[in-house]
């Protein structure tokens, strides 16, 4: 039997690559060289740059300044989270190469400065282009001034800031990255119990979320519903997001907040009947012939069996 000999890739191939995560696009580059090739001269799936567990961790700013040249300087999405190797250097690098970004994810990127930030923005807001998307929680020692300046630069005033998309607890890791917004959006603002410059939840809970709309109907300049606010200042559930003070709460056996009702919901451990938000799950010790035992449960459980062995 004759061995077939392998073509190039078939060109419906072409079209599914911009949509693959970036861990499938390196993975791919590994597979074979004709692949290899095709996505080393095709630029399309590295317009937009998204970097997510496992390669967060291990994305430093040479690897960063490597995989976003391949754009050839077209790139018009960023989003980098939790990369706390990355450095001012390494990202206004690929700034200066890339003029044209118009999103830009930088949450939980602790290497980086505000200092830093706001020289990229400036960067991105010269002549008639618009940086549409800025998202920066967990970057240290943002002040208010610094929000002041990046709202400036972006050209956000303060409608624009009230009515923006409500931002909820516990979708707060989504990347609307592909989406259009009419406005340009920062994902910060200042908390209206500490002042500081963090995330500030709304409350999707119905009674809360009528007190907001009374506001906004009345037309008071300062939103002061008591459960607005940072994660700091105002306790959440892990799995809806509603405000969970002065609320019964269920035992959870990760270090989240659970209100009742997603509890209820929720497996519980067969031995102490604590649960797992969804974040945490993948912490579940599976016992047969069913059900699972929490981190805690399976540590006394293993302890106690290599007491009776002894």
């Amino acid at each position: 039997m004759q061995t077939s000999q392998l073509g190039q890739p078939h060109e419906a191939m072409f079209l599914i690559l911009p949509y693959l995560p970036l861990f499938e696009l390196l993975s791919m580059t590994q597979l074979c060289k004709s692949l290899k090739d095709a996505l080393k001269d095709d630029i399309l799936p590295w317009l937009n740059i998204v970097v997510e567990k496992p390669l967060s961790t291990r994305f430093s700013d040479d690897f960063l300044v490597k995989i976003t040249s391949k754009a050839k300087g077209r790139l018009r999405v960023v989003a980098l989270k939790n990369c706390f190797k990355i450095t001012d250097e390494g990202l206004l690098q690929v700034i200066a190469s890339n003029p044209h970004i118009n999103k830009l994810y930088l949450q939980g990127c602790t290497g980086l400065t505000i200092e830093g930030v706001l020289e990229a923005v400036k960067l991105l807001t010269k002549g008639n282009h618009r940086l549409q998307n800025l998202a920066i929680s967990g970057i240290y020692n943002v002040k208010t001034e610094d929000f002041g300046t990046l709202c400036y630069l972006m050209g956000i005033n303060q409608m624009q800031m009230r009515e923006r998309k409500k931002n909820y607890y516990h979708r707060r890791d989504e990347l609307c990255t592909f989406k259009q917004e009419s406005h340009p959006s920062i994902d910060v603002d200042i908390c209206p119990k500490c002042e500081e410059i963090r995330e500030v939840f709304e409350c999707p809970r119905d009674s809360c979320k009528r007190k907001m709309q009374q506001q906004q109907q009345e037309q008071q300049q300062q939103l002061f519903i008591e459960c607005r606010g940072c994660f700091l200042c105002v306790p959440r559930c892990e799995e809806c997001g509603v405000c969970t003070k002065d609320k019964e709460l269920g035992e959870a056996a990760c270090a989240d907040i659970l209100c009742l009702n997603c509890w209820l919901h929720l497996p519980k451990c067969s031995y102490c009947n604590k649960a797992y938000c969804n974040k945490h799950v993948h912490l579940q010790h599976s016992q047969r012939p069913a059900g699972f035992l929490c981190s805690d449960c399976s540590f006394h459980a293993t302890e106690s069996s290599d007491y009776e062995d002894c």
